[in-house]
C-alpha cells in the first residue's frame, strides 16, 4: 500500500488558507477539509463558500468531510463547491448507499464516516458503494484530541471487508494521528491519514508530514 497524508486544515491559519495549502502541498495527497454545523457537533467551521474558494486556489484533491445533520439534504452543496471526496457520516443518515450514490452521480467520490464508538458490522458488507471509508480516531468536533485505540480492531475489520470485497476503496484515519499512531493504524490496516496540528502545527510541517508516511510504511512492514 502507498501511505496518503490528508493534512486537515483545521488546524491551519483560516486567514491564510490559500497559503497553507501551498506550503503543505509537496508532502499532501489530498487536503482535509473539517465541515461541523454545531448541531451534528458542537462546533461550527465552514460552508461551502470556502471550499469553493480553497478550489480556486489549489490543485489539492480535497478531501471534504462533513460532520453535518442531513446529509441528504445538503452534502450536495459541497460536490458543486468542488470537493473531490466528500465524506458523510453513518450516524446522520438512514440511507447511506442512497446518499453516496447521489455524490457519485453529481461527480465526486463517496466516503462514509463512522464515530468511534459507531460499530462497523452494518457497514462492512457495503464498502464497494464508497470510495472511501473514516474510521474516527476522536470524537468529531475539535482537533487536538488524543488517539483512541480502540478504534484499532474497526480498522482491521474494515480493511478485511475492502480486501474481501476486491475494491479500491481508501481506508482513511483522522484523530490524534502523528508519527506513533500513524504507524498503528498501518498497522491496523489504514492507509489514509489525516493529521491537522501534527502538521500544520510543527516547526517544518513538510518534515512532520513525511515522518508521517514514513511510520505508517514501517507499520505495514511491521
Amino acid at each position: 500500500m502507498v501511505a496518503r497524508l490528508a493534512p486537515s486544515i483545521l488546524s491551519a491559519d483560516f486567514a491564510l488558507l490559500a497559503e497553507e495549502a501551498a506550503r503543505i502541498a509537496p508532502v499532501a495527497d489530498l487536503l482535509h477539509v473539517d465541515v461541523m454545523d454545531a448541531h451534528f457537533v458542537p462546533n461550527l467551521t465552514i460552508g461551502p463558500v470556502v471550499v469553493e474558494s480553497l478550489r480556486r486556489h489549489t490543485d489539492l484533491l480535497l478531501d471534504v468531510h462533513v460532520m453535518i445533520e442531513d446529509p441528504d439534504r445538503w452534502a450536495l452543496d459541497y460536490v458543486e463547491a468542488g470537493a473531490d471526496y466528500l465524506t458523510f457520516h453513518a450516524e446522520a443518515t438512514d440511507d447511506p448507499v442512497g446518499v453516496a450514490r447521489s455524490i457519485r452521480e453529481a461527480g465526486a467520490k463517496a466516503g462514509l464516516a463512522l464515530r468511534p464508538g459507531t460499530d462497523a458490522a452494518p457497514y462492512l458488507g457495503m464498502v464497494a458503494e464508497f470510495d472511501l471509508v473514516l474510521c474516527m480516531t476522536v470524537e468529531p468536533g475539535f482537533g487536538g484530541q488524543e488517539f483512541m485505540a480502540d478504534v484499532l480492531p474497526k480498522i482491521t475489520a474494515f480493511r478485511e471487508a475492502i480486501d474481501a470485497a476486491g475494491c479500491e476503496t481508501l481506508l482513511e484515519v483522522d484523530g490524534g494521528i502523528n508519527p506513533e499512531t500513524a504507524g498503528r493504524a498501518a498497522a491496523a490496516g489504514a492507509d489514509t491519514f489525516v493529521a491537522g496540528s501534527a502538521v500544520f502545527g510543527a516547526p517544518d510541517p513538510l518534515a512532520a508530514g513525511r515522518a508521517i508516511k514514513a511510520a505508517a510504511d514501517a507499520g505495514w512492514a511491521a
